[in-house]
């Protein structure tokens, strides 16, 4: 994917990342706070569920932030953290 590339929307597309976010956590805590009901055979397959969605709004938060910080590869990412030890005053490790 290519620097400043528009994924589908306003501000990069990022929009729809925090959009995904928002739903998945939304539906976890709704599931959470409605409790368990029904089978009991089935209960284990629910908590996975209520788990997959805290667990997929917090990927899609993180990928979400990183392609919004302008981190598009593993130089990005490698850059990024040079900054910051460099304005932390922390030497690199070669």
């Amino acid at each position: 994917m290519e620097k400043g590339a528009n994924n589908g929307g306003g501000g990069g597309g990022y929009w729809w990342w925090a959009a995904a976010t928002g739903v998945q956590l939304a539906w976890g805590i709704y599931s959470l706070r409605r409790g368990y009901s029904g089978d009991t055979r089935l209960m284990p397959l629910k908590a996975f569920g209520v788990a997959s969605l805290f667990v997929g709004a917090t990927g899609t938060a993180t990928i979400g932030t990183v392609r919004a910080s302008g981190i598009y590869s593993v130089k990005d990412a490698i850059e990024a953290g040079a900054n910051i030890r460099s304005g932390l005053g922390v030497k690199g490790r070669g």
